[in-house]
């Protein structure tokens, strides 16, 4: 037998449906397939980036010597020369920046009750989001650690000439 929901809880811009007097949110089948892609998105991403963090804090904090006092600019320089870390790193970010944006996605949709809030709100995070990939993308794939024509005095140790 189902129970009519308590009169306090508001769901706002729901296609609502009554049946027997119970008040039901369920979505049209017109609708889109974005938020069930969405949702799907977000368990998936939630698995894989389990995996990418914990991978990623075994080999920065476990594995070298001395632990989390090792990583210093060479530490990341030396990992980053190598194209199987750039790619783990870049996919740790990709994955994690869209999950919180997707996340942020859903929070704006719930509580930003207009719709002209609700449009700049999600602008913003959409072109944060989209900077931060970029600006993270092009740091990991042009991080050079040896420039040239650097003053030796500041070059790393693993460096030719330093």
């Amino acid at each position: 037998m189902s129970t009519p929901l308590k009169p306090q809880i508001a769901v706002p811009r729901s296609n609502d449906r009554i049946v027997n007097g119970v008040k039901y949110n369920r979505s049209g089948s017109g609708r889109s397939k974005f938020e069930m892609l969405a949702w799907l998105y977000m368990r998936l991403s939630g698995v894989v980036l389990l995996v990418l963090v914990f991978g990623h804090l075994i080999a920065n904090l476990m594995v070298p010597e001395g632990g989390v006092h090792a990583i210093d600019f060479g530490f990341v320089g030396g990992k980053w020369a190598n194209p199987f870390w750039q790619v783990w790193d870049l996919a740790m970010l990709w994955l994690a920046m869209l999950h919180g944006a997707n996340g942020m996605r859903t929070i704006i949709d719930d509580y930003a009750e207009r719709d002209g809030a609700r449009f700049w709100l999600k602008l913003a995070l959409f072109l944060a989001t989209g900077f931060i990939i970029l600006l993270g993308t092009l740091v990991i794939f042009t991080f050079e650690p040896c420039p040239a024509g650097a003053d030796p005095e500041l070059l790393a140790s693993f460096c030719p000439g330093a």
